[in-house]
């Protein structure tokens, strides 16, 4: 049986990697999950006071770091022409990969948002953090959703 080439075997742990990323839930205001389908929410309603931008880090959940040690292991685990070298390359594989593949998880659950400063009509201040695909502005009237999560969308003037 032929060995897979160095450059083989990275290409084939780099495009594991990449599509284990490609995976990552991608949370926007119109993203519901299964379990949010037929669950009732409070609705109420307000005016967007100001708004800012903010940086949403998700929490990785090791995949990639998991995923890329494993990778980098068995890519590794190819280097050298003894046993002694197969395994300290294994190791080292495993070391590198899996630093590469959290700082992958870390950058793939990462994104921006705003954070949106509203005055309900009781007179409560709220603040709702979420994406801005509506392309709201200060000043906008909204529902607030709460289930799941709060949510806020567009009414009518």
């Amino acid at each position: 049986m032929t060995r897979p080439t160095r450059p083989l075997l990275a290409s084939a742990a780099l495009a594991t990697l990449l599509g284990v990323a490609a995976c990552a839930p991608q949370y926007t205001n119109s993203t519901y999950t299964g379990a949010d389908i037929g669950r009732t929410a409070m609705v109420t309603y307000g005016t967007i006071l100001s708004m800012r931008p903010v940086v949403v880090q998700g929490s990785p959940g090791g995949v990639g770091t998991l995923g890329g040690a494993a990778l980098g292991g068995v890519a590794g685990s190819f280097i050298g022409g003894d046993p002694r070298s197969n395994i300290l390359g294994a190791v080292g594989g495993a070391i590198v990969g899996g630093i590469a593949g959290n700082a992958l998880e870390r950058g793939v659950s990462q994104g921006n948002a705003v954070e949106f400063i509203i005055r309900e009509d009781s007179g409560q201040t709220v603040s709702v953090v979420q994406t801005n695909e509506e392309q709201f502005r200060e000043g906008d009237r909204v529902a607030l959703t709460r289930g799941a999560r709060t949510r806020i969308a567009r009414v009518a003037n």
